[in-house]
């Protein structure tokens, strides 16, 4: 016996209607990562006790910045994905819900502004 509105069994959604979606982004995310976090990784351990001077002079190469950037970007898209899966699963009054959700959201987009900010005025010596 289905449990789907005939609705959904024609469209094949979920009650959610995006949960299909959401998982895809964040494998996606998590796979992206890999690379991204061995080279962040592989930066720290290579400028471990450099000055800010070195620092800077390092982020004036664009193939640096560009993977400091999407490092940045995807580590904190992911995060926010899985907080907002965290939140819909464990927060039951609609009111909190979507008050959770959109701090989430405007947390992420926060964390990202003010990286791409320090990056570029690292890159661009601003």
């Amino acid at each position: 016996m289905l449990k789907k509105t005939p609705l959904g069994q024609v469209l094949g959604l979920g009650s959610a209607k995006t949960g299909t979606e959401q998982w895809w982004h964040q494998r996606v995310s998590a796979i992206a990562g890999i690379p991204l976090v061995v080279f962040l990784i592989g930066y720290l351990l290579s400028h471990r006790g450099a000055s800010r001077a070195e620092i800077v002079a390092s982020m004036h190469n664009p193939i640096v910045a560009i993977l400091m950037s999407l490092t940045v970007f995807t580590l904190v898209w992911h995060m926010r994905l899985g907080l907002q899966v965290v939140i819909e699963d464990y927060v039951h009054t609609d009111h909190t819900k979507y008050a959770l959700l959109l701090l989430n959201t405007f947390f992420a987009v926060l964390l990202v502004v003010a990286a791409l900010y320090s990056i570029l005025k690292m890159s661009f010596g601003l």
